[in-house]
């Protein structure tokens, strides 16, 4: 059963004895896993506030350009996974829109790294 999946991290599938990459297999055994977080939060106005602001504008004038205040946070980025194995080495870009998506990604780097001390 050492071709099941155990965890999916982007493009890199590791089963219980091998790291399955797009570049070619690494053995799991020994391997030095990293991760790297590479996202940041932005300031948007939502598209709701816009055509709020557009519409009102024709019957509240003033007071409809207090819609474009209004302001969501956006989160955009890429988390960065690094696989390591003597000369081997396989480095994945994972796009993240959420923090709950980076950390995910934390506690499946972790449950690798417990079966490759194994």
């Amino acid at each position: 059963m050492s071709d099941t999946v155990v965890a999916l991290i982007g493009e890199i599938a590791v089963t219980p004895t091998t790291v399955r990459t797009p570049a070619g297999e690494i053995p799991l055994a020994q391997s030095s896993w990293q991760v790297s977080d590479y996202w940041q939060t932005e300031q948007k106005t939502p598209t709701w506030a816009i055509v709020a602001a557009i519409l009102g504008f024709c019957v509240l004038t003033v007071f409809s350009l207090f819609f474009l205040l209004v302001k969501q946070t956006v989160y955009r980025g890429t988390v960065q996974v690094t696989v390591t194995n003597g000369p081997r080495q396989y480095v994945a870009r994972i796009p993240v829109t959420a923090e709950a998506q980076v950390l995910q990604i934390h506690q499946q780097v972790n449950y690798v790294r417990s079966l490759a001390a194994l």
